[in-house]
């Protein structure tokens, strides 16, 4: 990974403001990349003052217009820090016991069958991940995350099968949702996914019982605006 822009120039000034406008968003899209080491976080991007979960990052830039960066210490969720990269999978999540106690599960084997498939990178392999409103990004993202309403999911959806067609083929457990679901698997499969949150993502980083949460790589940006003007115009579009 690099700090250097994507090779076909992205105006994310103008990405953010489609998207706030068309949507009638609350808050910000956010921009999220992971960075392998010190030297990727641009000059005088400030590190996170305290110990938090990556959903409330998340949310600290949707909601209130932060910019910052978070390594490993800063991170509160053991696997929301394992699913970035950025930890080794704690001994009780990886046989199942965690979820279980919390009685997510039937069993623990149930439990260890979902995390054994829950996308993550590799362990270590991020320094630390980086935060902003889209439209404010000091940095190349690598992701983009929206939190918003099932309704405009649905002209989401639209949008990313705008140009070629198709289906979604959405991927989630109802746990790890804005760690793994949105970013982690967005990032690792280059596709847009939608989730549904899950039990500590709502209960930390502001996403309301009427919302959803969608990530998808930045290199989308510009056909899903593009998109999103004609979807949400369109005759048939409620």
């Amino acid at each position: 990974m690099s700090n250097e822009p994507m090779k076909i120039p992205v105006n994310y000034v103008e990405a953010s403001e489609t998207l706030k406008n068309v949507l009638g968003l609350k808050g910000s899209p956010v921009a999220v990349k992971f960075a392998t080491s010190k030297e990727e976080i641009p000059a005088g991007m400030d590190e996170l003052d305290r110990i938090i979960r990556h959903c409330t990052m998340v949310n600290l830039a949707r909601s209130e217009g932060k910019i910052f960066y978070a390594p490993a210490g800063k991170h509160e969720c053991n696997g929301g820090a394992w699913a970035l990269g950025l930890k080794e999978i704690t001994p009780t999540l990886k046989t199942g016991d965690f979820y279980f106690k919390l009685g997510k599960y039937d069993s623990a084997a149930a439990c260890k069958r979902t995390i054994d498939r829950v996308p993550h990178l590799g362990s270590g392999d991020t320094y630390a991940t980086l935060y902003s409103p889209l439209e404010k990004t000091p940095f190349t993202p690598h992701v983009i995350m929206i939190v918003t309403t099932p309704r405009n999911m649905l002209k989401l959806a639209q949008s990313t099968l705008f140009r070629l067609g198709g289906r979604i083929s959405a991927e989630f457990s109802g746990i790890q949702s804005v760690c793994s679901d949105a970013t982690a698997q967005t990032y690792l499969t280059g596709h847009a996914n939608f989730s549904l949150g899950c039990d500590g993502s709502r209960k930390f980083s502001g996403i309301t019982d009427d919302e959803m949460v969608m990530g998808f790589p930045a290199e989308m940006l510009p056909e899903i605006t593009a998109a999103l003007k004609i979807v949400v115009g369109a005759p048939g579009s409620k």
